[in-house]
């Protein structure tokens, strides 16, 4: 067993507490002759899990949750032990059970999602830690594991932004573990695939990406070395010269454009490259080049929701009031969690006239707003 699967196995088992404190204590209900039975089984179940005995505890468990099917505990107690044992099909079948019987449980839906992850069915198991997110997992231990997989997932499908997104949390935290840096740098680099799945020969690449990336956050001038050493290494990569501008962005904007320029030159079709040009270039006060990266990068990437908010943003500014409430609207259906979509919108509802549909898109700005800094401060603490 990896120690993975171990520390899994023992943030179920640590769960289990927790969740039986969360149910009745209602009688058992049906005959005293099976209530006995079930109490015995149960007995047995936990003595053969304490001593070990997986196994044979997996069964006395599914005999006793026969019994009593409305025993969440030994449901917990059965995904416990089949995960701990690699029996994912049976483990997800018992956090299943949990899910239907609490839906509002983030924890088990986190623990269903890593099991369904195992098993390889990786659209359900995020959907799966997507919800345990937004259910809210509570356990400190459960939180990160969960959190890991669903960025490394939302990579694996091409969310590129929204697993970076994550990892700022795990950077927050101060947890840069080379497992945290090659995540990262599968999602700099743009690469939707796994890290079990990194070629060898690609290693390197990711990892090197990666460390600058999270070197950027506290120590800028060891992150340029990175950088510079990643550009020199790696220069014809897709990719490489778009990270190195993004860092560059925030103090010489000059050079970072040359950056991205340089990646359309290894990568012409390179959609989030010109999303960051056009960017720039709205800045200063270029709207005609600024909606001409900008368009081409909707039409390369109609699926991405920063290239629909900067076209709306630039459509804005121009004047087009009908075409940026489009785009913005495309953009918040797209990524509604994203507070300078909805603060955009409101703009343009505001010049549009519609007072009470800006209302209330300046209102959902303020709690994303709000959720984003408590998320902060909570990691902070």
């Amino acid at each position: 067993m990896t120690r993975a699967r171990t520390v899994c196995a023992l943030i179920v088992f640590s769960a289990i507490a927790g969740a039986a404190a969360a149910q009745s204590t209602r009688p058992a209900g049906g005959s005293p002759s099976a209530a006995a039975r079930f109490a015995t089984i149960r007995q047995q179940a936990d003595e053969a899990r304490a001593a070990g005995r997986l196994d044979e505890a997996i069964g006395l468990y599914e005999r006793a949750i026969r019994l009593r099917p409305s025993w969440i505990e030994g449901s917990w107690y059965l995904g416990a032990t089949s995960y701990e044992l690699e029996k994912y099909a049976r483990c997800r079948d018992a956090f299943r059970n949990v899910v239907r019987r609490q839906p509002q449980n983030g924890a088990a839906w986190a623990f269903k999602g890593l099991c369904e992850f195992q098993l390889t069915n990786y659209r359900t198991a995020l959907s799966d830690l997507t919800t345990a997110h937004d259910r809210q997992i509570g356990d400190p231990k459960l939180i990160p594991v969960a959190r890991y997989h669903r960025a490394i997932l939302l990579t694996r499908f091409g969310e590129f932004e929204r697993a970076l997104q994550i990892y700022a949390l795990f950077g927050s935290e101060g947890n840069v573990t080379p497992q945290i840096v090659e995540g990262i740098g599968l999602a700099v680099l743009r690469m939707p695939r796994l890290p079990a799945d990194v070629p060898e020969e690609q290693r390197d690449l990711v990892m090197r990406a990666g460390r600058a990336t999270a070197l950027s956050r506290t120590n800028g001038a060891e992150a340029e070395r990175e950088y510079e050493a990643l550009v020199r290494g790696y220069g014809e990569t897709p990719n490489v010269h778009y990270v190195y501008g993004l860092f560059l962005l925030r103090d010489r904007p000059e050079l970072a454009l040359a950056q991205f320029r340089e990646e359309l030159r290894v990568s012409p079709t390179h959609a989030p490259a010109m999303i960051q040009i056009a960017q720039e270039l709205l800045k200063e006060g270029d709207r005609d080049g600024a909606a001409r990266w900008a368009g081409e990068a909707v039409q390369l990437a109609p699926r991405h929701f920063v290239a629909r908010r900067v076209l709306g943003q630039v459509k804005l500014e121009a004047g087009d009031i009908p075409g940026a409430i489009a785009e913005l609207e495309s953009a918040v259906k797209l990524e509604p969690d994203s507070p300078s979509v909805h603060y955009t919108l409101a703009r343009a509802y505001q010049r549009a006239g519609r007072s009470a549909d800006a209302e209330r898109e300046r209102a959902t700005f303020t709690k994303l707003e709000r959720l984003q800094q408590e998320q902060r401060g909570a990691v902070e603490k």
